[in-house]
């Protein structure tokens, strides 16, 4: 099959690496990918494809990569099916030309809460795409509050890049730092601040894209990890705290649960398919910050609790989610709406 992926950017980020991961995968299968990017000026749209510029974060990646000033209807390739990865390229996507193909929305966050206009962003959601979602919550969303049909394919972490490397330290509690507003920083500093005021040796390890401001009480932080160190970072930590709002799913919460630590987060919604209170994560109620801070204290001060549960959510996320057999449901829907839509028209 053909394949485009209207993907935003080719910058390492959880919603972008699941993207490319997809394609890259597709493409391993024998189809013919391509990712068609948007790069915004005319002169830089034109270095980009006379350089062949790729996702140098993912080597030997196998997907043509296609940059245009801005996505267009017109500008899509021909093909047997194109997917639209963003509240802004689905109306691209829906207003393609037929022979594109199959036309398919990933979704990956309800972009209406935090993204754009709350009306237009949803009214994306209506559009005639088939729709995938990476998460129970997604999928509920989809349907009970736009009637629209989804279908569930999880992200799933590969192991090649996140599993156990060092043994973790307890006392450090590991938070990704993030200026959205809804990512919940300032909500887990005050669970920290109210922690560390009983336990004074606890140790708040941040990292994000950018440094945080020098205020802030990090007591260590990792300004945009390469994924081999952040593999390290994740593992170095017994505790990983989301205080994120909602989320999509949460990939940094299951790339440490991958790396051995044990998850407290709050009830974000994405989170529901792999943290499961007092199972495999402890998890707190949505914006409760004495509730955070409760199951964080819970985490650092009983040891076996800990221990059970960080071998609990790495064993679920290593045998629940599987990216062989992500890509293969991935490539069977495709691959069923490809042919429906060659039948429609050769009758």
């Amino acid at each position: 099959m053909r394949i485009t992926f209207l993907c935003p950017h080719v910058r390492i980020a959880g919603g972008v690496r699941a993207i490319l991961t997809y394609a890259d995968r597709l493409a391993s299968l024998g189809h013919a990918v391509t990712a068609l990017v948007p790069a915004k000026r005319p002169l830089k749209t034109l270095w980009r494809n006379l350089a062949g510029a790729r996702p140098d974060w993912m080597p030997g990646f196998r997907p043509r990569v296609v940059w245009t000033t801005r996505w267009r209807p017109p500008r899509v390739p021909e093909g047997d099916v194109v997917v639209a990865t963003a509240w802004q390229s689905a109306g691209v996507a829906a207003a393609a030309p037929a022979s594109c193909g199959a036309k398919f929305y990933l979704v990956q966050h309800y972009e209406s809460l935090y993204h754009g206009a709350a009306a237009e962003v949803d009214a994306t959601y209506r559009l005639p795409l088939a729709k995938i979602v990476i998460s129970t919550w997604l999928r509920d969303i989809m349907r009970e509050r736009l009637g629209e049909p989804a279908e569930l394919l999880v992200t799933p972490v590969d192991p090649a890049l996140f599993s156990p490397d060092g043994a973790p330290d307890p006392n450090r509690v590991l938070m990704l730092h993030h200026a959205y507003a809804w990512k919940g920083v300032a909500d887990g500093l005050d669970a920290v601040a109210r922690v560390r005021a009983r336990h004074p040796g606890v140790r708040l390890v941040g990292f994000g894209l950018k440094p945080p401001p020098a205020a802030l009480p990090y007591d260590e932080f990792h300004v945009d990890p390469p994924q081999h160190s952040l593999r390290r970072l994740y593992s170095a930590c017994g505790i990983f705290l989301c205080p994120s709002w909602d989320e999509g799913l949460g990939m940094p919460s299951m790339e440490a649960m991958a790396c051995g630590a044990a998850l407290c987060t709050y009830d974000n919604g994405g989170c529901r398919d792999y943290a499961r209170d007092g199972e495999t994560a402890l998890v707190a109620r949505r914006r409760d910050v004495v509730d955070l801070a409760a199951k964080l204290e819970r985490l650092l001060t009983d040891g076996p609790l800990r221990e059970k549960l960080t071998a609990a959510g790495a064993a679920f996320i290593r045998t629940e989610f599987d990216w062989s057999r992500a890509v293969r449901r991935m490539e069977q829907l495709f691959e069923n709406a490809a042919a429906r839509r060659a039948s429609g028209l050769s009758q």
